[in-house]
């Protein structure tokens, strides 16, 4: 059984949990000070050597603007030249056009999908939500209808769907053949992104009431009529850029040695931060001198277009710190245990240990990849479960409710310019439909393969 001091933990980070969302979405209380104020107290509470405890919540909060302030900075970058050159009302009218005003939250979650395969959840966001705005303009519909396919799409393919770190991890902890996980998490992830995107983005779009006025929305401006916007090849190839130099960075070990000069150079040009940093380069061309405006003004754009984020991105990195702390204070590991002792399915207990760690520390990646290490020792005792659908239990477990700590929920939220209340109803309920849908799936799999 779980010790008396891991029951103290699990409370205390129930509590604490409790406390951040009534204190950010009932009392109002500024988020970044409460997550910081609240990460202390539960360290407090949990033991933690005082002289530790700060160094922990900055540890947790510097390992995730590492990577998200360089994403959202050059993301909202490529996504400001993108409207200011009328490229995200191209593609919103070709989607329109497409698919038709009714549809278009079909077309949203197949760009998602598409755009999300080879691209982090996060780099994926920043790219597409400048479309997502324009598309909810041109149609005059929710940004949750449209949007929230969008983003339930890359959330699927981010969690279930090689090459993404996590899941090629999962894929190898498991000894898991790759293209049988893929042909799975095609099967799985198609009816799983079209439930928790489009079906349930008409739901509870309804039920959703927006402000009027969106300050992020408003970085990203009209203009013109269609005739004058620039080409949609040409706005397409600029956005898929930074994806096709992924791509070509995920397939190094596949045309060079591991390790070589040429691996380790397609690995630098795929790495998301450069093939960020190219792209919006690339859209200062593109989008901006070849429509006519002038290095002043481009410079202009890419200023002004950071202050919005500045917000976003301290949220983000507070519920690293926050997540950072859950970790090191025992919670994670008295989550662990718990799970162990439950005696369920090799497939349930793989969906359940990736749940409870994405609970306590907000992390997909984290979730995956450390519920892979844990389970992986007991499947080797356990024959008959398939090692993919073991990858994918877990994957399909590491999406469930995203809350507080995830850097994800906050940019969902200051996005989309929602609540907290709102965010949970929309965002934090679209991912646990994700998981849950895709356990149930991953199930089902099992009774025919």
């Amino acid at each position: 059984m779980i010790d008396p001091h891991g029951v103290f933990l699990l409370v205390a980070a129930l509590c604490a949990v409790i406390v951040l969302i009534v204190l950010i979405a009932v009392v109002t209380l500024n988020p970044f000070i409460v997550l910081f104020l609240t990460s202390l107290a539960l360290a407090v509470v949990a033991g933690m050597p005082l002289a530790a405890i700060v160094k922990s919540f900055e540890a947790g909060l510097g390992n995730t603007l590492g990577h998200i302030a360089i994403v959202v900075a050059l993301g909202t970058m490529l996504g400001k030249m993108m409207a200011e050159s009328g490229g995200a009302n191209r593609i919103a009218y070709t989607l329109i056009r497409l698919f038709g005003e009714k549809r278009v939250h079909w077309a949203m979650a197949a760009i998602g999908f598409l755009i999300g395969l080879p691209v982090f959840f996060e780099v994926g966001f920043v790219l597409l939500i400048p479309i997502a705005y324009s598309v909810a303009r041109r149609t005059g519909r929710s940004l949750v209808f449209v949007g929230l396919p969008m983003v339930a799409g890359l959330s699927v393919v981010h969690g279930l769907m090689p090459p993404h770190p996590a899941a090629m991890l999962a894929v190898t902890i498991f000894h898991a053949d790759i293209g049988r996980t893929i042909f799975y998490a095609l099967l799985i992830g198609i009816p799983t992104a079209a439930i928790a995107g489009p079906l349930y983005a008409k739901w509870v779009a309804p039920r959703i009431a927006l402000d009027a006025e969106n300050p992020m929305a408003a970085q990203f401006v009209e203009h013109g009529e269609e005739a004058s916007l620039p080409g949609f090849w040409t706005t397409v190839a600029t956005i898929l850029l930074p994806v096709a130099m992924m791509l070509i960075g995920s397939s190094a070990n596949f045309v060079s040695a591991p390790d070589s000069s040429l691996n380790n150079g397609l690995r630098l040009l795929g790495n998301p931060d450069i093939a960020l940093l190219v792209g919006t380069v690339v859209s200062f061309v593109t989008l901006g001198r070849m429509r006519g405006f002038t290095r002043e003004t481009i410079l202009r754009f890419s200023n002004e277009c950071l202050a919005p984020t500045a917000t976003i991105t301290l949220l983000v990195g507070a519920g690293g710190g926050f997540g950072r702390i859950l970790q090191d204070s025992g919670v994670s590991q008295a989550i662990v245990t718990l799970a162990l002792h439950t005696h369920l399915s090799l497939l349930l207990m793989a969906w359940m240990v990736a749940a409870l760690i994405r609970l306590a520390t907000g992390s997909s990646t984290v979730a995956m990849s450390t519920a892979a290490g844990i389970v992986a020792p007991v499947a080797l005792h356990t024959p008959g479960v398939r090692p993919e659908l073991l990858a994918l239990a877990t994957g399909a477990g590491s999406l469930i409710f995203s809350h507080v700590n995830d850097g994800g929920f906050w940019l969902v939220k200051e996005y989309f310019n929602m609540s907290v209340p709102q965010t949970m109803k929309t965002w934090s309920i679209c991912e646990t439909i994700i998981s849950i849908v895709g356990l149930l799936l991953v199930l089902g799999l099992s009774l025919v393969v």
